[in-house]
């Protein structure tokens, strides 16, 4: 499969707010459709989906759609398996670049070119990329995220820290003072499944040692794991882990109920994607979002990100009736967008066309860290085939575990993926 474009140049996350309203006339689309999706009671973005099938209730009264959610981790055990079974739901929802990209080459999935050119003055072209397998659509992107360290104020104030270090080197002696007033600086999830969690650390970590450019190289296949950045990055993570900067007993605890920690001010740190920027401006603490500083100023700088247009909803091939749910697919998939940038569970990859100005203070915040982006290397669990993602995750779990160094870390999976 030609190799698609997963870095997305920067000058489009600033989105015209102008553009064409939405027709509200009722046409005459009728038919069921089923719909699998991740958002589950209580995930960030389930009032998003909620709103947007109300919507499209009201303007396609003739179409009823039947909606499944699944948690996380299991919908991407239970979206393979369907599969390969071609017992999928019409629209589902699904990760871009190589996770869609293996159900792509295995003919699993409907192409969206004649439906996107209906939607193209709404949806950039580059918020498609990710989704575009030798020069064909086959995504409707939702919003975009990044990776996003948000820091409680309160807590960094009580180690003598009026705002969040901007260098690695304050970060550490903050982190230092933060340990000296009995306060855990970060949370992260160790549980079963939750490796996803941890890369968000590491991944930030490694952009900010060996570079975006060499991540992104490793993620695409052009660069190998074996890169002295790497290996310090991993080395940095284990000292991160020795001096007790993570709690020991978030090895049993799933990011949900970290997430409830950091709120419940357990963490002075938690490094995680700007999906949670509502749930977070919605606590009352006082936070800010930031980026995590540059290691090595030789090969990184800051404005390196990890994240970028990843949400995706897609149409099954097998569909009774592909073309009615290509078009819905299009519709849902732009009030999920608005609704979850207005709700602050990610940033809009559609042009805005309504108001926005009760945008959440943190979601403004992490808009302003990617208008000032300038490269963004996409989630690695996603951006790598679902072979190397495997191994990826398996040695991402021994590094949080203590067992290898970071040459080792390096060293295996130069050798594991080729």
């Amino acid at each position: 499969m030609k190799k698609f474009l997963a870095t997305v140049l920067v000058v489009v996350m600033v989105l015209s707010l102008a553009g064409c309203k939405d027709d509200k006339k009722k046409d005459g689309l009728s038919g069921k459709l089923t719909l699998w999706t991740i958002a589950v009671e209580g995930d960030s973005n389930y009032p998003a989906y909620q709103q947007a099938l109300k919507e499209m209730k009201e303007k396609y009264p003739n179409v009823e759609v039947k909606m499944e959610s699944t948690q996380n981790d299991d919908y991407k055990l239970k979206i393979k398996t369907a599969m390969q079974g071609n017992d999928v739901a019409d629209i589902f929802f699904t990760w871009s670049c190589a996770f869609l990209g293996d159900f792509v080459e295995n003919g699993k999935v409907y192409c969206l070119d004649d439906m996107y050119k209906k939607y193209a003055d709404k949806l950039p072209e580059a918020m498609c990329r990710n989704t575009t397998y030798n020069g064909k659509k086959y995504g409707v992107p939702l919003t975009m995220n990044v990776v996003t360290l948000f820091a409680n104020l309160d807590l960094l104030k009580k180690a003598g820290y009026d705002d969040v270090p901007t260098t690695y080197e304050d970060l550490i002696k903050c982190c230092d003072a933060l340990l000296a007033k009995g306060i855990i600086p970060f949370g992260c999830a160790g549980a079963a499944n939750q490796e996803w969690c941890i890369t968000e650390y590491i991944e930030p970590l490694i952009i900010k040692t060996a570079g975006a450019d060499v991540m992104d190289g490793i993620f695409q296949g052009t660069k190998s794991w074996n890169d002295d950045g790497v290996a310090k990055a991993i080395d940095t993570f284990n000292d991160f882990m020795k001096k007790g900067y993570f709690a020991a007993d978030d090895a049993a605890l799933d990011n949900d109920t970290v997430k409830a920690n950091f709120i419940a001010g357990e963490y002075a740190f938690y490094q995680n994607g700007s999906w949670n920027c509502g749930d977070l401006a919605a606590s009352g603490l006082n936070i800010k979002a930031c980026e995590f500083p540059v290691i090595d100023a030789s090969k990184s700088k800051l404005g390196q990100l990890t994240g970028g247009p990843n949400d995706t909803l897609a149409v099954f091939s097998g569909s009774k009736d592909c073309e009615l749910a290509a078009q819905y697919c299009f519709e849902l998939g732009q009030l999920i967008c608005k609704y979850g940038y207005l709700a602050g569970s990610g940033l809009p990859a559609w042009k805005v066309d309504y108001e926005a100005k009760d945008v959440n203070y943190l979601t403004a915040q992490v808009a302003k860290l990617v208008e000032g982006a300038n490269y963004l290397v996409l989630f690695g669990d996603n951006l790598q085939s679902t072979e190397a993602t495997e191994i990826y995750l398996k040695e991402i779990r021994k590094a949080y575990n203590g067992e290898v160094s970071g040459k080792q870390f390096a060293e295996d999976l130069a050798k594991a993926i080729r």
